[in-house]
């Protein structure tokens, strides 16, 4: 659990880093409609969440760095017993405060009669621009009014400037207690993908074992999937994206398997690999061998001082020489990495930050240069070989094996530690775990 002490940290670090004369607005996430007047399962926009911990929509957070009643005003949802009937109890401005750690907090009704004030002797104004097109008629609005109130002399909002880098540098690296969270929803995804392992048998349905991954991942703390989970059999692990689950699963297939379930906000994502029958055959094993060499090669390149590309780069090799030895590819492997062949086989890149997004906010690049590592950062590594089953320039025998396996990997003072590590990779111990 993240305390109130945390998020404080966060706001005073955030506005600490804000131009000078501004002030910085974020809404919270809208509700969105699935059909008619349903609803999708709500679910907190990460920035703000990550700024106040607060999980009920309609609200807006106002940092005002340097105002004397108070630099952090949330507006919420008031109490409304007859909404609290249908809906559940909401925490109201009146407990707001004291609850989340604010300043201030006033009823959401009164923010269009209230904005104004607070923006009132702020030269620029911080939030994200272009991400919602209500939002910015409002912003543009109440920027108005307070230049409307200062028309007479004093500053008044003359620049608008994105939140998003001050903001995602500082999600980059996580806190303790960011990833004790996300430790468990690691821990909880672990047992998630065990469960289906020993499960899987031929002639199953692809969303049956979708079903045991979310009855597992409920049953041990987790509200929801961190995404769309893949269970792609057969041919169906070549499509990286896969999510429609329905084939049914063949005597001699792989089963492809990317999922990962979120715990309070944070998520996992782990991909396993595994032979529906209980055993890998001789190609699935060549094909497994080297991709796992390519996953060893990419974590080890995981280090404080290391650049970002340096495990894409390891993963690179890896499947080159490998895919190379087994006459995949042809020619030298220089020429086969300058002219890029291998994205016939490899066509992603090997991770992405994770944090309270599956794919994590922060940039990979400072200018021309990858960012270097450092502790607190938790990146996926999963590389990947998909030989696609309409490829006419490998033998049959090869066509149609798909291939990924993918870890969570903390940055640490000396190394690099692999959250994921409770789930086994090696072909012997999953053949093990399947036969158990």
């Amino acid at each position: 659990m993240i305390e109130n002490h945390e998020y404080r940290q966060r706001r005073r670090l955030l506005m600490e880093r804000m131009a000078p004369g501004s002030l910085a607005l974020l809404p919270a996430a809208p509700e969105r409609v699935r059909s008619r007047d349903i609803h999708h399962a709500y679910r907190q926009d990460s920035d703000f969440y990550y700024l106040t911990g607060f999980t009920e929509a309609g609200a807006l957070l106002a940092l005002v760095p340097g105002r004397e009643k108070g630099e952090t005003v949330l507006f919420c949802q008031p109490r409304d017993p007859k909404k609290e009937q249908w809906e559940g109890v909401l925490l109201g401005p009146e407990a707001a405060a004291a609850a989340l750690g604010v300043d201030e907090a006033h009823p959401i009704t009164e923010i269009d009669e209230r904005m104004p004030g607070l923006i009132e002797g702020r030269e620029r104004i911080h939030y994200r621009m272009g991400a919602d097109a209500g939002f910015d008629e409002k912003v543009m609005g109440w920027a108005c009014g307070a230049r409307e109130k200062a028309r007479l002399g004093g500053p008044a909002p003359k620049q608008f400037l994105l939140l998003d880098e001050l903001l995602h540098e500082m999600r980059l690296i996580k806190s303790d207690s960011e990833i004790h969270l996300m430790e468990e929803a690691v821990r909880i995804s672990v047992e998630g993908h065990r469960r289906i392992m020993r499960y899987c048998r031929p002639g199953m349905r692809e969303y049956e074992l979708e079903a045991e991954l979310l009855h597992s991942f409920l049953r041990h703390g987790s509200r929801a999937a961190a995404y769309g989970s893949i269970i792609g059999a057969g041919a169906n692990a070549c499509i990286l994206h896969y999510d429609s689950n329905q084939a049914e699963i063949a005597d001699g297939d792989l089963v492809l398997v990317d999922a990962g379930c979120e715990y309070r906000h944070y998520a996992a994502d782990i991909t396993r690999t595994f032979p529906a029958n209980g055993r890998f055959s001789a190609e699935q094993r060549e094909i497994y061998r080297i991709v796992l060499r390519a996953h060893a090669g990419a974590v080890a390149a995981v280090s404080p001082g290391a650049p970002w590309d340096a495990a894409q780069e390891a993963s690179v090799k890896a499947i080159v020489d490998g895919l190379l030895d087994l006459g995949l590819l042809t020619g030298s492997a220089d020429k086969v990495m300058e002219e890029e062949t291998y994205k016939d086989f490899y066509m992603h890149r090997v991770g992405h930050w994770l944090g309270i997004d599956v794919h994590d906010v922060g940039s990979y690049r400072n200018g021309e240069n990858w960012r270097l590592f450092a502790p607190g950062m938790v990146t996926t590594i999963e590389p990947g070989i998909y030989i696609s089953p309409g490829n006419e320039n490998v033998d049959p025998r090869w066509r149609g094996i798909g291939v990924r396996i993918e870890d969570d990997v903390l940055v640490t003072g000396t190394g690099n530690r692999i959250l994921s590590d409770g789930l086994p990779r090696e072909p012997e111990e999953i053949e093990a775990l399947m036969a158990a």
